[in-house]
């Protein structure tokens, strides 16, 4: 089975940067397309960003463009979420997803990893 793990997340001041990373295990390749969501306490789960493995396609969430960068390395299977410019409202449970087509709809992807916490403090 396809495993998910991510790590990085921690505690930074608003205007901080943190990297998440998320590696794969029981693959030899992704392929697809790998998707980073987040979840805030009494909210619902939210899209950030998802990349295309072949190809490299990217997309993000209006919240994040400019600010979150997607990015993969292909050795280590790992995908990674580089946020800058961090602010309060980042704050969450990040999570990365496995799909098989680019989407932003939590329920198309099928295999996810336990989550990292982030907390942005002002």
């Amino acid at each position: 089975q396809v495993q998910l793990v991510e790590s990085g997340g921690g505690l930074v001041q608003a205007g901080g940067s943190l990297r998440l990373s998320c590696a794969a295990s029981g693959v030899a390749s992704i392929g697809g397309t790998m998707a980073w969501f987040r979840q805030a306490p009494g909210k619902e789960r939210e899209f950030v960003a998802f990349l295309v493995w072949n190809g490299g396609n990217t997309y993000y969430s209006d919240s994040v463009e400019g600010r979150f960068t997607i990015s993969r390395d292909n050795a280590k299977i790992t995908v990674y979420l580089q946020m800058n410019s961090l602010k309060p409202e980042d704050t969450a449970v990040y999570y990365c997803a496995r799909g098989a087509f680019q989407s932003t709809s939590s329920e198309t992807y099928l295999y996810w990893g336990q989550g990292t916490q982030v907390t942005v403090s002002s």
